[in-house]
């Protein structure tokens, strides 16, 4: 059996319970090195055989996986947050299907969850924005245009851009260009949740000035939103004169 789990965004104690006990019981442990904390090895048994995967291709990663279930030994694919995100399981998934090899997939908690939280900040404030984008610039790994950042911006939703701080020029310019105002709040979160975590506020206006002076140039969030600095509205969910299916609104 393979297990895809998500190893949260880098707090060890952020990996969820099954997860953790499956990568005490695996057999075998590919790891996605350049992301995930490997602290969280220090869970796994003395016996476990353990590859980084940030030196191995898409068929290394495979044959390691076919052997170890030639030998009926368990093993655990730990990616980073939580896999579904900019994982690249897919091919892997796909892969395992064609040799009948049984697979399951733990979820984690994503970087921009983790951003969110030490941000102290709630992404879909009432009147302000009820719309999360997860997405990246384009580069390498190409985005559909009407996926662009320049398309998405349209929106004025709160964005959350993955993989793309070292593009920070190119990201700031989309997202003007597309709709943005340049005073609309930025923040960049470097590493959420580990314990040397950065975290530079600003605007679409200066954040790549306060970026580049930070030296961040990867593994980081970068979240643009209104939220980040803005009146709202209470939510009608707590709101006395508001009835739901659990309470009557009060006269």
């Amino acid at each position: 059996m393979v297990h895809f789990v998500g190893a949260g965004p880098g707090d060890p104690e952020l990996i969820t319970k099954k997860g953790a006990r499956f990568l005490e019981e695996a057999d075998v442990v590919i790891y996605a090195g350049s992301l995930v904390n490997p602290r969280l090895l220090d869970l796994c048994k003395n016996d476990a055989k353990i590859y980084n995967s940030a030196s191995m291709t898409l068929d290394e990663v495979l044959e390691v996986i076919y052997d170890a279930e030639a030998h009926n030994f368990m093993t655990v694919r730990l990616h980073t947050g939580d896999p579904s995100l900019y994982g690249a399981i897919g091919e892997q998934m796909d892969a395992l299907e064609k040799k009948g090899i049984s697979y399951d997939v733990i979820p984690g908690v994503s970087s921009f969850l983790a951003a969110a939280a030490s941000l102290k900040k709630e992404y879909t404030l009432p009147g302000v924005s009820q719309t999360v984008i997860i997405t990246r610039q384009g580069k390498r790994t190409a985005v559909p245009e009407e996926e662009s950042l320049k398309s998405l911006a349209a929106h004025k939703s709160t964005m959350c851009i993955f993989l793309s701080v070292h593009m920070i020029d190119d990201v700031v310019r989309e997202l003007t260009v597309g709709g943005y105002d340049e005073d609309t709040p930025v923040a960049v979160v470097e590493k959420a949740s580990w314990e040397d975590e950065k975290i530079i506020r600003g605007t679409l206006k200066t954040i790549g000035k306060e970026i580049k002076e930070a030296g961040i140039t990867k593994t980081a969030m970068i979240v643009v939103s209104p939220c980040l600095e803005s009146e709202y509205e209470l939510s009608r969910l707590y709101a006395a004169d508001f009835s739901h299916g659990f309470r009557e609104a009060k006269k």
